[in-house]
């Protein structure tokens, strides 16, 4: 059966449309299937709430044009890599078949993030032992990369995505209680500023100039990704 070109696999809801939307929406115009699985509901979000999340994820994975977004209701900020969650991803993993699989940063300001991590990556294994039963047929993805959050990390590869910028600024404004709104009573949070989107466009800049691209998405590969010549290479 067919599975998904690209799955995001994240802790929270917006994670991925953050660090990879531009990305998702540049797979999507290239006519790969692509999809969001959030680990959690965000619960423990300084602003807005779970259900008020839910509507907002809805309304990106509109915006993205996804053709999956699931969401596993692990405890936000309490789920760990333990044999109950790690089957929960394993057979999101075998469901919905992807080929390549986004994660989280390895290492991030916020510790659901690097525990997330290691959580799909090891899931991303199991979930092609056959003896692991969940009911559902054994699924390796081929490759796993982890987004670039919050710490400045170093990427092993980079997306173009100087064409989509605009777009997923628009996605993330779906997230309307996470960031800013000068009308909002709530506290504020490190994304709920007006500068918040001004750092994410220096961050792809500084990314993407080594590469020659205005702005990039960086990506950390679990394992050293091989390519078919180097003639092509930006």
């Amino acid at each position: 059966m067919k599975g998904l070109d690209l799955l995001a696999i994240v802790a929270h809801p917006d994670d991925a449309e953050i660090s990879a939307g531009g990305t998702l929406l540049r797979h999507r115009d290239l006519g790969f299937s692509t999809g969001i699985v959030d680990l959690t509901r965000g619960e423990l979000g300084t602003r807005g709430t779970a259900e008020t999340r839910d509507v907002e994820a809805a309304a990106a994975s509109a915006m993205l044009g996804l053709q999956v977004r699931d969401n596993l209701r692990l405890a936000d900020g309490f789920f760990r890599n333990d044999e109950a969650s790690m089957l929960k991803v394993v057979s999101a993993i075998r469901k919905y078949r992807p080929d390549i699989v986004i994660t989280n940063a390895p290492e991030d300001r916020h510790p659901d993030h690097g525990r997330a991590a290691e959580l799909v990556r090891e899931a991303c294994f199991y979930a092609g032992l056959p003896k692991i039963v969940t009911g559902q047929g054994a699924w390796r993805p081929r490759a796993v990369y982890h987004l670039i959050q919050d710490y400045h990390l170093t990427p092993g590869l980079l997306i173009d995505v100087t064409a989509y910028w605009d777009k997923k600024i628009d996605v993330l404004k779906c997230y309307a209680t996470q960031f800013f709104n000068p009308e909002s009573t709530e506290p504020k949070t490190p994304i709920s500023g007006e500068e918040f989107f001004d750092f994410l466009r220096a961050r792809a800049m500084t990314l993407g100039r080594p590469a020659g691209m205005l702005l990039a998405e960086g990506f950390i590969p679990a394992r050293t990704p091989g390519v078919n010549d180097l003639v092509t290479l930006f």
